[in-house]
């Protein structure tokens, strides 16, 4: 179960045809985001597992789960975008039932990504089912 802007991301992406424009677009949509306040990135918010540096902010207000995020790698950047579409506005109940492996791979992203960049997706998206089970 995937966002409705996960949705409209997984439609863009279909018209995309090699792998270097979904890669631009995926930095777009980084580029897009809002920057993390700075008084945000702090020990608390930064994700371990990454080797670029990552903060997630997670709130949860009236039962739904949304983050903020931010990153020094653009692609990074653009990876903490895609998971916002994904979760943001998700019942915190629903993050949990996310198979958020599987809603990547609908955008080809578990191909083409690095060790160290999948690694660090795995990270990010541990701490936020650790947040939402944690609510």
């Amino acid at each position: 179960m995937a966002s409705a802007a996960f949705e409209e991301l997984v439609e863009d992406f279909e018209f995309l045809e090699d792998w270097e424009d979904r890669y631009a677009h995926v930095i777009e949509q980084g580029k897009a985001m809002a920057p993390l306040d700075a008084a945000l990135k702090v020990p608390a918010t930064k994700v371990d597992g990454c080797a670029s540096q990552v903060w997630l902010h997670p709130k949860i207000a009236d039962g739904v789960f949304s983050f903020d995020g931010d990153s020094d790698a653009m692609i990074v950047r653009g990876l903490i975008a895609v998971l916002r579409k994904l979760y943001n506005g998700l019942p915190v109940g629903a993050v949990l039932k996310v198979d958020a492996r599987a809603e990547m791979g609908r955008l080809g992203l578990d191909e083409h990504l690095s060790a160290q960049r999948s690694n660090g997706l795995r990270a990010m998206i541990e701490r936020i089912r650790e947040t939402a089970a944690a609510a």
